[in-house]
């Protein structure tokens, strides 16, 4: 049976009340990097896209995922995107917005649980994740859940007049 619950989390669909921590994440500049982000959003704007979050994956070809403690409090978002059915892949990328979080099990776990999800109920054959060279600690973490390198574009991500390579990880179920 795939559970969407850990020990110290849990995976949720985005409900209407989780639009102030999306206008929070959304709009840190911290992580603006790694997600791609190069203006602010608007409360505006991510209404409309928590109005249409219901939609399927196999409709839409993404799904994001809310990171919960078990006391209930929304500490990432965990995303699934490039959703190819037919290819049976996707990719996957994971924030928690609270660095104290951070190193604690809680991406692990997460990824994990969404991992067991992909795999065994929406069948698909492979994962991967975009992660930029120097993040050490992403890296780490989706090498230690089997992810295998497999390559490196090169500069392929500028952020403030700097290219950065990305490594691409990707994790094969056999």
């Amino acid at each position: 049976m795939v559970t969407l619950t850990g020990k110290q989390i849990y995976l949720r669909a985005l409900e209407q009340k989780d639009l102030d921590f999306l206008y929070e994440l959304e709009n840190d500049t911290g992580i603006w990097e790694v997600s791609g982000t190069v203006t602010p959003y608007s409360k505006d704007v991510l209404q409309l896209y928590l109005d249409s979050a219901h939609r399927d994956i196999y409709d839409v070809k993404q799904l994001r995922l809310v990171i919960c403690t078990k006391e209930h409090n929304t500490i990432g978002l965990i995303d699934v995107f490039d959703f190819e059915p037919n290819h049976k892949r996707a990719g996957i990328g994971i924030v928690v917005l609270d660095e104290g979080l951070r190193n604690k099990g809680i991406g692990a776990e997460a990824i994990t649980l969404l991992c067991n999800y992909l795999f065994q109920v929406l069948g698909l054959k492979q994962v991967y994740a975009n992660i930029l060279e120097g993040n050490a600690p992403s890296l780490h973490l989706f090498k230690k859940l089997g992810f295998q390198e497999i390559g490196v574009k090169k500069d392929w991500v500028r952020f403030n007049d700097t290219y950065k390579n990305e490594v691409l990880l990707q994790k094969i179920n056999n």
